[in-house]
């Protein structure tokens, strides 16, 4: 069953790439601000619905995943924070490596292991996710260069540089490795997916009270439509996500984190973004691997 969730949680959580990339305005300094409210009011939402339906749930629960949701928001304001200062672009192959990072801390505390044929196709997944990251890099690389825009050097050549992606990196993996604990001794996957929808809710509403009281912005909801698309796209991926990871997290990990080789397909398809023979032929090969991991009847 991990793997059809898996393959969920790919589809959804690449359709919301797409969508906040539709919905970001880089005129807009707060759109980041403003994805945290669309995402954070969309599961808080799901929360209450499945609390109301006789999920099971208790307060004690947030603080049970507390730790885990907090490694996933922290790594999140890494990632806006990266991507507004061009770390994470300058650094993209070591920030896309956390799912394998995550099988391995799986594999040495968890004593989880792969099958070869899972092993092979789980190889060619996080072949095609870095080979696809580095010709990403490259390509951002030349527009900018293209745009004459010459990133801060102590973003790109200094110590942070090479700090920063692999702390993401890290903090991203042992993310995924701690919910595999967790889910493994401690919680549910229903009641640790509520915890975590009812953290993100309070992150929204800190997010509104900074826009709204501290910053004095106003916020258009008909103009942020496709920010709760991505913001139910996300909540559905979580969802699939949470028991993927509770029923095979070794292999799970690794392969949903090929989403971000699906969003760079759906740009092209939907946005009109040219991709290149050799990215083309990395989205291949993680694809050959999602396939093989079927053909497998995992």
């Amino acid at each position: 069953m991990w793997f059809w969730l898996s393959l969920v949680a790919i589809l959804f959580w690449s359709g919301s790439d797409l969508f906040s990339k539709i919905g970001s305005k880089p005129d807009d300094k707060y759109s980041h601000w403003k994805m945290v409210i669309a995402v954070g009011l969309i599961m808080g939402i799901h929360a209450i619905v499945q609390v109301c339906t006789g999920t099971p749930f208790g307060i004690q629960d947030i603080f049970i995943y507390l730790p885990v949701s907090a490694l996933y928001i922290l790594a999140m304001i890494l990632g806006y924070v990266g991507l507004r200062y061009v770390v994470l672009s300058e650094s993209t192959p070591i920030c896309n490596s956390s799912g394998a990072v995550a099988a391995l801390l799986c594999f040495i505390f968890l004593h989880q292991t792969m099958e070869l044929l899972q092993f092979i196709a789980v190889a060619l997944i996080s072949i095609g996710i870095f080979s696809l990251s580095v010709l990403e890099k490259k390509q951002a690389d030349e527009e900018r260069r293209l745009q004459g825009i010459v990133p801060d050097k102590k973003y790109t050549s200094s110590f942070i540089a090479l700090f920063f992606p692999i702390f993401y990196c890290f903090i991203d993996g042992l993310g995924t490795f701690s919910d595999a604990l967790v889910l493994d001794k401690y919680i549910q996957e229903d009641s640790a997916n509520i915890a975590y929808e009812f953290t993100f809710l309070f992150l929204a509403f800190v997010a509104l009270f900074y826009l709204l009281v501290i910053k004095k912005q106003k916020i258009v909801l008909s103009k942020e439509k496709p920010k709760f698309v991505a913001g139910i796209c996300e909540t559905a991926g979580q969802f699939a996500y949470i028991y993927a990871l509770g029923d095979n997290a070794i292999v799970a990990a690794p392969l949903i984190s090929s989403y971000c080789v699906f969003s760079v397909l759906w740009a092209r398809l939907f946005l009109k973004e040219k991709l290149t023979l050799k990215q083309y032929l990395a989205i291949f090969a993680a694809t050959a691997g999602i396939i093989l991991l079927g053909a497998g009847g995992f």
